[in-house]
Formats: structure tokens, sequence, C-alpha cells
């Protein structure tokens, strides 16, 4: 994708400061041009303020909820021209402008999203993310959970604004709904805009591990992001832009600081995909919530020059607010830190509270309540006992929760399989990356709400057939290869954790502290894992003896299309298997197994799980 949205004209490049001739010489820059960039990243489709909680359970108040968003944002834009800066460098008389980007995952599957999956288009997301007002939005992973079509839905339901979604690294055109939408310019590489006399470049760029995080299709990805990156930057340039600002969904602070080093003339960077939050002493949070470092923090290019990074959690939870001074060059030359940080979108009673926008919420608030409210009310069984779906359990131990959504997988694919000519699964892979509540589910009702909160993405239950044991091997491997021992407990460490898999059908045990198994972009095998010590099947078979794979032994897999064909990295695809989709998403599978259940039992799934996952090797506390 190479095409810019743009406006203006061809500049020639000028020197960073002035000649002063009465002053018989050089003379230190000033502000001249006032820019308040506004932005916010992972929305992900929480639409409805919620009730935030301490960790003692203490209610902090209700934040978020897009209607309270777009007034925050509203208020903000019109601060941005109305207040003068108190600070001595941002004199009165320097222009002004603001602008209001997104860094990513502007929607997620979910309860939420699903009223607009029900709805149709106009999806609500797409009403609501267009009465924000944006100049762009980067594409994030999230955007293709549902696969290229419902990305270019979701672009198409924008009813009050029509901003690009940006991408350097992205080539769209094979995808012919989104192809249509690049030559609209309503997907781009980049878009320059116009404040004042000022044109400001802003530039996209997606994760590079898009195709097995999420499902993009024939959507080419170019994963030598910098290249990408620094071409469009020069394009922008090259068309008048004197400002450039980075949006990026590249899952990490971390991240956009090596990309940073590899680029030159980025002015500011808006990361994505991390949730996390930068904030100074002076910003007002929610709760006590702890920043991971300041706003903004200050990496540098490869020019080594400073460059303010932004970003901020998501959930609509916070608007982002960097208030910077140009010169009359366009250089960066000072940042106005008394009005810069994120400011909380409070939507209760608090004193910062905002008021909801009406359109919002008449619009997409209220008719998504009420589609949730119907979710919630359906309960589909008892439990006896918490389920633990925190994420970080999820994707590094056995849990109770995983054993029921792998128990759920392995029972529906027995049933469905004989329906659609497929074999008879052996066991089930749930990876935890598909397991999206966060949270441990108290015992009591357990709802349909429930089950989309657990399991929120559009992905199909398949048997995967004929894997030898040693592919078999090979595929464990990699689910426990992000696994480390951080203090005597397994923790998930790293780039695709989301591979680790909750299990039916079999046990196992893995060795810590052993070789992890190392693939390449491709999903091939580059070092081969030495962890996996035994896997034995529920009937007695064994697969895994003392580390060696034992032969004449065949298995099928029940598990989801998105690892058949490649996500989170399970290696499916580099096998080319055969698979068959059964005809129900994981979601449905797990309210039609709970269904059946009635009641999930403590004897059934006890807190901690029933040691179908064996970690070795662990230090002493």
């Amino acid at each position: 994708m190479k095409n810019i949205a743009t406006i203006g004209a061809l500049s020639a490049t000028l020197l960073a400061v002035s000649f002063d001739a009465h002053a018989g010489g050089y003379k230190k820059p000033s502000v001249d041009f006032v820019l308040t960039i506004l932005h916010n990243n992972d929305g992900e489709s929480d639409l409805i303020a919620s009730d935030v909680f301490d960790d003692d359970d203490n209610n902090l108040g209700r934040f978020g909820g897009i209607d309270h968003f777009t007034t925050l944002v509203n208020q903000l834009r019109r601060e941005a021209y109305r207040n003068p800066s108190s600070d001595p460098s941002f004199p009165r008389r320097a222009s002004r402008g603001a602008i209001m980007l997104s860094s990513g995952d502007n929607f997620l599957a979910g309860p939420e999203f699903n009223a607009s999956l029900e709805n149709g288009i106009p999806f609500f997301d797409g009403i609501g993310l267009g009465l924000i007002g944006y100049q762009a939005l980067c594409i994030g992973n999230h955007e293709f959970d549902f696969g290229p079509e419902t990305f270019a839905a979701v672009i198409n339901s924008f009813r009050f604004s029509r901003p690009p979604f940006l991408s350097a690294n992205l080539d769209v055109s094979p995808e012919p709904t989104l192809a249509i939408l690049e030559d609209a310019n309503r997907i781009a590489s980049a878009r320059i805009v116009r404040r004042g006399r000022r044109l400001i470049g802003i530039v996209g760029a997606t994760t590079p591990n898009l195709p097995f995080i999420s499902s993009p299709r024939d959507v080419a990805v170019e994963q030598d992001v910098a290249a990408a990156v620094q071409d469009v930057i020069n394009q922008a340039t090259y068309y008048g832009a004197k400002i450039i600002i980075l949006v990026s969904h590249l899952q990490g602070v971390s991240e956009d600081e090596v990309l940073l080093a590899q680029l030159r003339k980025v002015d500011v960077v808006i990361a994505g995909g991390g949730d996390e939050l930068l904030a100074n002493d002076k910003n007002l949070l929610i709760g006590d919530e702890s920043p991971q470092g300041p706003y903004p923090s200050l990496p540098t290019d490869a020019d080594g020059k400073q460059v303010p990074l932004i970003t901020t959690s998501g959930s609509y939870f916070y608007v982002g607010r960097l208030v910077a001074g140009f010169d009359r060059f366009g250089n960066l030359i000072a940042i106005d830190n008394a009005k810069s940080g994120p400011v909380r979108v409070a939507a209760g009673d608090q004193d910062d509270a905002v008021r909801s926008n009406l359109l919002q919420r008449r619009l997409v608030v209220e008719p998504v309540q009420a589609a949730v409210d119907a979710l919630a009310t359906n309960v589909i069984a008892n439990s006896e006992v918490p389920l633990n779906g925190i994420t970080n359990d999820i994707r590094s131990i056995e849990t109770n929760e995983g054993n029921l959504i792998a128990d759920a997988y392995l029972a529906r694919a027995t049933a469905l399989a004989p329906t659609f000519g497929a074999p008879t699964p052996d066991v089930a892979l749930a990876n935890g990356g598909g397991i999206r509540n966060d949270s441990i589910l108290p015992a009591g009702d357990f709802t349909e709400l429930d089950t989309f909160n657990i399991l929120p993405f559009l992905n199909f239950l398949v048997v995967v057939e004929g894997l030898t044991a040693q592919q078999f091997k090979d595929q464990l491997e990699s689910c426990v290869s992000k696994v480390v021992d951080v203090g005597g407990r397994p923790v998930r460490q790293g780039d695709g954790t989301g591979r680790f898999a909750q299990i039916a059908g079999f046990t196992f045990e893995y060795d810590i502290t052993a070789q992890a198994l190392e693939l390449d972009g491709d999903g091939n095998v580059i070092t081969p894992g030495e962890r996996i010590i035994s896997v034995a099947l529920d009937d007695g078979t064994d697969v895994v003896v003392a580390g060696v794979p034992q032969g004449g032994v065949t298995i099928n897999v029940a598990t989801v299309d998105f690892l058949a064909r490649g996500g989170d990295q399970y290696f499916f695809s580099v096998l080319s298997p055969v698979f068959t989709i059964l005809g129900e998403t994981y979601q449905q599978v797990l309210e039609n197994y709970t269904i059946d259940l009635g009641s999930i039992t403590a004897t059934q799934y006890p807190v901690g799980g029933e040691g179908r996952i064996t970690p070795l090797g662990l230090s002493t506390p």
C-alpha cells in the first residue's frame, strides 16, 4: 500500500534555525505553532461505561464509555484553540491546531461487537468511531479477527466522518473489499492534513506478527517495518509535510522503541497494542493505577534525537493529550508538560466527570446495552466453582476454565465429526490467546454473556487429521516455548504467548529448564525443542516417553480454524494438514457444552486444574 491521502504541495526543505542579521548571528528558535495531539488506542469495542474496582473490591467509580469519551475529546479539542499555555515557551501569538488519532485495535470480538454483527451495516462500532472525529486511525491486529470483509464493513459504517485507516507495511490490494476502500483513500499508508499553514504527515505501522495472531487472509504484511515506514515518511516530506507523527500498532512500547531507533524524521510516536499507561505525577488516574513510564517517554531515533513516545491504556478510559511546540520550520522544540498526559474519562459522579454525548448514547450505547443485557439474562448453566480465566494464568499454566473450554472442544467435535465426515478427535488444544475474559468468574449463574466474554472471536471448531507423534510433540514444544520460571512458577514471557495450550484428552509433562523450540516467521522450526518429556492419551496410549516420540501413533486434534491455518504460530499450516470445519464457532461450542452439562462442578473442574499439564524443573520459591 503506497498511496497517501494528501493535501498540499511540494515545498522546499528549510533550515532548522534562522539567521538574525540585526543580532549579528543565529538566534534561538521559538515556538511558532502549537499542536495538540489527542489520541487513544485499544478501544476494542468497550463502548459502554463500567464501574472500576480496586484490588480490595472497592468501587472507584464509573469510567469510560464511548459517549463520555467523545464528550471529553470535544472539550479537549476546543481547549486546544481557546486556552493559551501558562508555559512561557508557548507564546500567545503562536498559531494553534489539534488532531485526534487512534493507534489501533479499534474494535474487538465480544458481546458488544456481537450486537454490531447481529444488527448489520451500519455497525455500531463504525457509527461510534465516526462520531469521535478522528483524522486517522492506525490498523491494529484485531481489525482482521473476523477477516477482511468485516473490517471493510466497519469502515463502511462510518457516517459522520470518513478518516482513513493507516498502515505503511500492509498491502491490502489482494483483498477486493479492502482494495475498493484503498482506491477511495479510506485505507492508506499515510495521511497529510493541514492545520493553519502547516502540513502534518501521519504514518501508520502494523505489527509484522499479524498473519499468525489474526486473520488477514491475502493481505500482504511487510516484515521489514522500518524500511516500509521510512519510505512513506520520505514520501510525506516530499509532499510538504514538515511534522511527522507515527501511529503504530506493534503491541508494545518496547517494540516502538526498537522501530524508532531505525527511523529518521519522526517527530512524535503514538504506540498501541500494549495497553500500557504512560503518565506523570500530576496526571489524575483511575484509582491507584501505576503507569509504566513517563508521558511522554523520550527514546532516540536513528540520528540519536530524542522523540516523544506516547500511549494510554485502552477501553476508552483515557484520552491522551500531547501539547507540542514547533518552530516555523516544523522542528519540535518544546512540550507543554503542564497540559500533556492522559486525561481520564470519568462517567459517574466524580468532580471531573463529563456528560454523555447525546448522539453516541442514542445511536450506539443504548442499542448495544440492550443487546448485552439480553445475553446476561440468559442463564445456561450453574457453576459450583470459580473459573480462572486470568490472562497471565491462561497463557502459562493449566486452569479450570481452560480445562472446561478444551473439554468443550473435544466433546462437541466428537459429537459433530460424523455429520461432517471427519474422524473422531483424540485430543483438543485451546490456545490461550483465544481466551479473553481475563477474570475469575465467580461461582453461580453461568450465562450466554459469559461465553462471549470468554471466547469472543469468530473461530470455528475443526478436526485436524493424522498428526504423527513427532508432529504432535513439536506442536506441544511450541505451546510451552514461551514459558519461563519466575520464582518457582511458570510465567509467560515475550511475543507469541497466546500459543500456550489448554488441553483435553491427554496429559503431558515438560521441563521448563530445557531448550525451547524456536520458529521463524513462517512457522518453520529453527531450533528443535527439548522440553516435552512425556505425553499420554487418556486411553493409556503413550505418545512421548522420556522425550522420545513413539512410532505408529496417529492423532486427530480438535481445535479452531484459526490455529489450523497457522494462528498464534501453530504450525499446522506448515504441515498442510487435512482439517474439517464442524459448523460451530468456539463460543457456540462452549455454550452448547455447558448447556449439556447443566452444572459445572468442583469435582470436574477443581480450582487449579487437575494435573493435565505438569511443569518440571521449577526453582524453589
